[in-house]
């Protein structure tokens, strides 16, 4: 549907078209008391921002896409009233990065509901590329990464362009900023906390996966999309997204480790080989229990905070480092020069520099080439007159 935001004019889905999306019938009924207590606490003039967090981050979220289309921005500390407005064409399409956004929206199909219009959904693609674009002209400190369209795309499908913008363009300078580098060390330095918690957890399973050679990066889409990517539906993806805005930054990676260790008999039973269980783990089950898996991530967060976990993470980050290094020299060090092949009669008698092997390898030519010498008289005309 239209709506006319101020001078600009977006296409967003109305609470009603996505509802089947975010939220079924059931779920809604089952969290109809947590949904009017919710929205009693916006209608306030001053918003309990811990209450709000409390609610995002207990069973059912924020439960509907109406209220997290108010929750949202309260959460993240934005004014809805007072959003910067879009810079023009040329500024939008004249950053380093547009031509790659392009590309990646165009191929983020997916992400939009199956039964949209196609006519709608364009008009979407249009909107997520300018939402993107206008974070990175606001902030040319921060480097456009291929799965920050699907965090940008869960925005733009619940609140619209401009409050999409106004949100993500917050969290990118926060959440997300990690992930914003010119380079990924510091991404890849969060997927070093996973092993640390594993190992608090279940040293068995820990072993297993670093016997594996598996390491983390089965769980880097995850990680850096807050699991839009790999998460079949948008009502899961929502839920964590309330849980993630209302968290500690290194909230997904928690997740991450809950959903491993959920796995673990799974893992356990399967070979301890790098590809399979990349295979096996890339994969996150459509069924997997995420209401129990927030809750197990709250748990671990609690009693492993991330200041405990620094110190082995960093050591974990930097060995990580070093292999690299060396795998990056081996493939430089040219091939070692091919041995100079000696003629086969001199080795025989040179192989180890052995008096001892001369002697015995001289005895033996000299028996082998007369037994050779004896068949072949024998078997010629000579013997009739040689041997007589």
């Amino acid at each position: 549907m239209k709506l006319e935001n101020g001078s600009t004019t977006e296409l967003i889905l109305n609470s009603n078209e996505l509802q089947n999306e975010v939220t079924d019938l059931d779920e809604e009924e089952k969290y109809g008391e947590k949904i009017h207590q919710i929205k009693e606490l916006l209608a306030g003039d001053n918003v309990d921002i811990k209450k709000l967090q409390e609610f995002a981050i207990s069973p059912g979220g924020f439960v509907t896409n109406e209220i997290r289309q108010e929750a949202w921005p309260k959460l993240v500390g934005i004014d809805v009233d007072n959003i910067p407005p879009k810079p023009d064409e040329e500024t939008l399409h004249g950053h380093r990065d547009y031509n790659q956004v392009v590309l990646d929206v165009n191929r983020s199909l997916k992400r939009f509901p199956p039964d949209m219009d196609d006519n709608i959904r364009l008009g979407l693609q249009d909107q997520l590329v300018d939402l993107i674009m206008r974070v990175l002209v606001r902030h040319d400190e921060l480097h456009y990464y291929q799965g920050y369209h699907d965090i940008c795309v869960t925005f733009l499908l619940v609140g619209g362009e401009d409050v999409a913008f106004a949100l993500v363009d917050k969290l990118s300078l926060n959440h997300l900023r990690d992930f914003m580098d010119a380079n990924m060390d510091r991404t890849k330095h969060i997927l070093n906390y996973m092993y640390p918690l594993i190992g608090r957890v279940n040293p068995k399973l820990r072993d297993f996966l670093e016997r594996s050679e598996v390491g983390t990066i089965f769980s880097l889409s995850w990680l850096i999309t807050w699991y839009g990517h790999v998460l079949p539906h948008l009502r899961d993806i929502v839920r964590c997204y309330d849980f993630f805005i209302a968290c500690h930054p290194l909230m997904p990676i928690y997740l991450a480790a809950a959903i491993v260790l959920y796995r673990e008999k799974e893992i356990l039973e399967a070979e301890c080989d790098m590809c399979v269980l990349h295979g096996l783990l890339s994969k996150i089950p459509d069924d997997i229990p995420y209401e129990q898996l927030i809750v197990r991530a709250v748990q671990l967060y609690e009693k492993y905070s991330p200041d405990d976990l620094a110190h082995e993470a960093i050591l974990n980050f930097k060995r990580s480092q070093e292999l690299a290094k060396a795998r990056i020299q081996n493939r430089q060090r040219p091939p070692p020069r091919p041995a100079v092949k000696r003629k086969r009669w001199l080795s025989l008698f040179y192989q180890d520099g052995s008096s001892i092997y001369f002697k015995l390898t001289f005895w033996t030519l000299t028996a082998v080439f007369s037994a050779a010498l004896i068949a072949y008289f024998k078997s010629s005309e000579w013997d009739k007159g040689w041997w007589s």
